[in-house]
């Protein structure tokens, strides 16, 4: 356990830290799940939508730090990728 002050503060921002990196995580996970499930039923425009969502989603997600940007980039270039083929 934490014997100093700050080293108490680093615990609580870094748990406040790790709350928000996990819901921005869980919403673009979201909405790749709804992408690839309207891409499998071959509704195209409205996968177009979710990956608008998605691609949103995700430039948050890197810009915020939850995720590494070259990791968002490859997602986003996945997902257009899916699209382009439907």
């Amino acid at each position: 356990m934490a014997n100093n002050a700050s080293a108490k503060k680093r615990i609580r921002v870094s748990e406040r830290n790790r709350l928000r990196n996990k819901s921005m995580k869980s919403k673009f996970r979201t909405f790749m799940k709804k992408f690839e499930a309207l891409i499998g039923e071959g509704k195209k425009e409205e996968a177009s939508e979710t990956y608008k969502l998605a691609q949103k989603s995700l430039d948050k997600a890197a810009l915020r730090g939850a995720i590494h940007k070259n990791n968002a980039a490859r997602h986003k270039a996945q997902m257009a990728n899916k699209l382009n083929a439907s």
